[in-house]
Order: C-alpha cells, then structure tokens, then sequence
C-alpha cells in the first residue's frame, strides 16, 4: 500500500505544465510537503532514452510503437522512481502520466483509448493518480507560446492544427468522465492564477 500522492499534470503543449510544475514544488514545499518532481517520457535513465527517440523529428514511428515506447518509458519510471518514492510516504509531482497517452495516442492517433489504457494500465500495475490538474487551453493559443519559445518543434509538435484540436476534446471527453480525479484549471490566465488554483484544487489533500 502506497502512503504518498501522486499528483499529474496534463494538458496540450504549450499549456505551461512546465511552469505551473516548478511553482508548484516549491509552493507544496513551503507547505511542509515532501515532494519530487518527475516529467514524462524521462524522469529515469532509461526512460529519457526513450524521450530521445520519441520526440526526434528526423524519425519515423508508427502510431503502435510511439504507444508502446510511452508505455515502456512509463513503466520503468513507475518501477524505479514512482513506485518508491509513493511507497516511502512522498508525492510525486509528474508533468504528464497515463491521461496524456489516452488523448494523443488513443484519440490523437486513432488508437483507441481502451487499447491505451490497457497497455499503460499493464506497464504501471494499475497505478493512477489521486489527483490530475488538466491545463485546458485553446489549442491555437498553446501553439502559439509553443512557437514563441524559439526552440526548434519537435515529432509531436509539429503536427498539424486538427492533430491538437482532438487532444484538446480528448482532454475535456476525460475530465467529464472522471470530474473527481480530473480538475480543470484555465490555463489562458496568468501563471500566478493558474498556480492558485492548482493548489486550491489539491486543498482537500493536504
């Protein structure tokens, strides 16, 4: 039995997980939290391997194999970080877990997000978040910051407008399903909104 939290980040890129990720370490931390930070693929050796693969535009992979090689990067960073850490009594802040796999892989590209789900549900022994902090935004807005990074896209960032439009929906379809796990929090706001609101969502778990 698990005594920690495990808390997810998801949303569109662009949404600013990374942002509200970092602020929220420190703000859980002031709070008295023991918390470590992971991101998704990475977090272990073995896994940033995987993200290396994954998010090189010079590569081709197939919708399959991309779910599998994020199922595998997920199952070992579970095994060997997550997993522990939970175990002795710690949250673990992830930006991005299962539900990402469930909009871009299994509505994104067209897998199916049961067939998702059961691959990633076999690669985490079942493990699921106790809260997801879902970062909704336009998806024209999240390419734009995207773009305003200067930083050249990668595999998945470069796909096309529609590609992000579904994840988006995929996003929303998940959080309906799930309201008490998934909170939507407006990520158009500033970050220091977004931040008093991700915490004001994690409240009755501190």
């Amino acid at each position: 039995m698990r005594s920690g939290r495990l808390i997810t980040i998801e949303g569109i890129d662009g949404a600013g997980k990374t942002t509200l990720a970092e602020a929220l370490t420190d703000a859980l931390r002031t709070r008295g939290v023991a918390v470590r930070l992971l991101r998704e693929p990475g977090g272990v050796a073995a896994s940033e391997r995987v993200r290396e693969l994954v998010k090189d535009p010079q590569l081709t992979i197939g919708a399959r194999a991309e779910a599998l090689l994020y199922a595998a990067a997920r199952a070992q960073l579970v095994e060997e970080a997550v997993a522990p850490a939970l175990q002795g009594g710690a949250w673990i802040l992830l930006d991005r877990f299962i539900d990402s796999s469930l909009a871009y892989q299994g509505v994104g590209r067209g897998l199916g997000v049961e067939a998702v789900r059961e691959i990633n549900r076999f690669g985490t022994g079942g493990l699921m978040p106790d809260r997801t902090l879902w970062l909704a935004l336009d998806p024209a807005a999240g390419r734009a910051r995207s773009r305003a990074r200067g930083e050249p896209a990668d595999r998945l960032e470069s796909e096309q407008a529609a590609f992000f439009e579904d994840i988006e929906a995929a996003y929303a379809d998940l959080q309906r399903a799930e309201p008490a796990r998934i909170r939507r929090i407006d990520a158009a706001q500033p970050p220091a909104g977004v931040l008093a609101d991700s915490v004001a969502a994690l409240s009755d778990l501190l």
